[in-house]
C-alpha cells in the first residue's frame, strides 16, 4: 500500500515541469477566487490586478497578500470559495481578536491533505505495518486529526491517545508496541524523562523507531536531546491550520530541511518589513499559497514563521523546495537591551548542556530583566555548591556569548515547572507597557 504514496512522477519532477505544474494550478486558483469571493475580488481590484495578470510565478508578486486579519473580514464564511453544504469540517486556529480563525475542509480537502501526510510518513520509511501513538491534542485544532487521517490512509494502526496522562501514554506504548509517535518536542522531552525516571530501557521495552515533532518550534539541540533519550530518529513536521494542517512540510531521512510539497503550495520567503522576496539562502517570513484547496484557499498567505530555503539538492531525489527549520515566528520576537532575541536561540543553548533537564521558561520583568529559569538534573542537587554554582555560571556565559544579552539565571529541581502537554508557553511577559 505504501508504494501508493510514492510518486515518482510528482515527488520527483524536473523543477521545469515542477513550474508548469504549479502555474497552471495557481491560475485556476486565483481565477476560482477572484470569481467567487468578493473579499479577493475587492483586494486584486485595489491592487490593480486580476488573474489575466498572471503569466509566470513571479508575477505573483503583484498580488496581494493575505493576512490574519483577513480570516476575520466578512467572519466567519466571508472567504469561503464552495458553497456551505460542500463543507464538512471546521476547524480552528489562535485569534488576538478574541475570535478563532475559521478553517474550512471540503471532503476533497480533507482527503488530500491526508494525501500528503502519507506521502510524507513514507518518505520517513514508515510503512502499514506501523503503529502510530497520536499524542496531539484532538479537537478544533488540525493537528491530531489530520495526522491521524493521514496514517490511517497509509494502513497504520493509529492508537487516539491525545496528549497528558504520561503513565497511560507508556502502558499504551508497551502494551501495543507503538513504533510511532506524534507530539510536541516539549511533551516528547517531558515522557522520554519519564521513560528514563521509571527505569525503562527504550531498546528493550519498547519499539519505538520514529517521532514526529510538529506544532511548535524547536532547536536542533531538543531534536538531538529526544533521539539520545529514546534511542529513535526524529523528524520535524511543519504545517498550519490555515494550509490544512500538518503536512505543509517534512524532513526526509537527510534531516536537512523540510520539504514543502511544491504541487499543493506555492512557496516565497520575503522580507516581513517590505514584503519583498528575500535573496537566496537569506532568513525571512514564509508566504504560502494553497493550490489544490477547494474550500478556503488562500493567497500570499503571511504565516509569520522565519526561515530561509535550502537550495541545495537533496540526497533522497525529491526535487520539492526545502527550507530550514522555523527560527521563530515575526511575533515571538522580543528585545532585550535593544538585541532582538528568539526563544529558540535560548532553547539551543540549553539543550546542549549536560545537566540540564527537559524544561525551561523566559520571564521577562521590569523594563529590560530577563530570567531564565531552568530545571537540572536532580543529582546537582546534592549539596555541593560549587557544581551547583559552575553550573549556573556555564549556563549564564554560554547564553550571554549567543544572545548578547546577560540574564539572570535560576536552576530549578526536574519538575518545578509547569509541564505542557499542547503548545508550550516558554515566554512569561510580565513587563509594563
Amino acid at each position: 500500500m505504501e508504494n501508493r504514496y510514492f510518486n515518482p512522477k510528482v515527488e520527483l519532477l524536473n523543477k521545469e515541469e515542477l513550474k508548469d505544474l504549479q502555474l497552471k494550478r495557481l491560475k485556476a486558483v486565483l481565477n476560482k477566487v477572484y470569481r467567487r469571493v468578493p473579499h479577493y475580488r475587492k483586494k486584486f481590484e485595489e491592487a490593480g490586478v486580476k488573474p489575466r495578470n498572471l503569466k509566470t510565478l513571479e508575477d505573483i508578486k503583484a498580488f496581494p497578500f493575505t493576512t490574519k486579519e483577513d480570516l476575520f473580514v466578512d467572519y466567519p464564511f466571508g472567504l469561503l470559495a464552495e458553497p456551505l453544504e460542500k463543507i464538512v469540517r471546521l476547524h480552528t486556529s489562535s485569534g488576538t481578536t478574541g475570535k478563532p480563525k475559521a478553517l474550512f475542509f471540503s471532503k476533497r480537502d480533507i482527503w488530500a491533505q491526508a494525501e500528503l501526510i502519507a506521502r510524507a510518513l513514507v518518505m520517513t520509511g514508515a510503512s502499514s505495518r506501523d503503529i502510530l501513538q497520536n499524542s496531539m491534542t484532538y479537537g478544533l485544532f488540525t493537528g491530531a486529526l489530520v495526522m491521524h487521517y493521514g496514517a490511517e490512509l497509509l494502513g497504520m494502526l493509529v492508537i487516539p491517545a491525545g496528549p497528558g496522562n504520561t503513565e497511560r501514554q507508556i502502558e499504551l506504548m508497551q502494551t501495543f508496541g507503538t513504533t510511532c509517535l506524534h507530539m510536541t518536542p516539549s511533551y516528547a522531552l517531558y515522557v522520554a524523562s519519564v521513560i528514563q525516571s521509571k527505569g525503562l530501557s527504550p531498546k528493550r521495552d519498547l519499539q519505538l523507531k520514529r517521532v514526529y515533532l510538529g506544532a511548535e518550534p524547536y532547536s536542533e539541540e531538543t531534536r538531538q536531546k529526544i533521539e539520545e533519550m529514546l534511542g529513535v530518529d526524529v523528524f520535524n513536521c511543519y504545517g498550519l491550520s490555515e494550509m490544512g494542517g500538518p503536512g505543509v512540510g517534512f524532513e526526509c531521512p537527510a534531516k536537512n530541511g523540510l520539504h514543502i510539497w511544491e504541487d499543493a503550495f506555492l512557496v516565497e520567503i520575503v522580507n516581513p518589513e517590505t514584503g519583498e522576496w528575500v535573496k537566496e539562502g537569506e532568513v525571512g517570513e514564509l508566504v504560502l499559497t494553497s493550490l489544490n484547496r477547494t474550500a478556503m484557499p488562500l493567497i500570499r498567505y503571511r504565516t509569520r514563521d522565519l526561515t530561509r530555503f535550502i537550495t541545495e539538492p537533496c540526497p533522497c531525489g525529491r526535487t520539492h523546495v526545502k527550507i530550514a527549520r522555523i527560527l521563530g515566528r515575526t511575533d515571538d520576537m522580543f528585545i532585550i537591551k535593544g538585541v532582538n532575541i528568539f526563544p529558540q536561540q535560548i532553547e539551543a543553548v540549553l539543550m546542549s548542556i549536560k545537566g540540564v533537564a527537559q524544561n525551561y521558561q523566559i520571564i521577562l520583568e521590569g523594563y529590560d530583566e530577563m530570567t531564565v529559569r531552568v530545571e537540572i538534573d536532580r543529582e546537582f542537587f546534592d549539596g555541593r555548591l560549587e557544581r551547583l554554582l559552575a553550573l549556573k555560571n556555564e549556563i549564564t556565559e554560554k547564553l550571554r556569548q549567543a544572545i548578547m544579552v546577560r540574564p539572570k539565571v535560576e536552576l530549578v529541581e526536574p519538575g518545578t515547572l509547569p509541564v505542557s502537554e499542547g503548545k508550550a508557553k516558554r515566554v512569561i511577559d510580565k513587563r509594563t507597557l
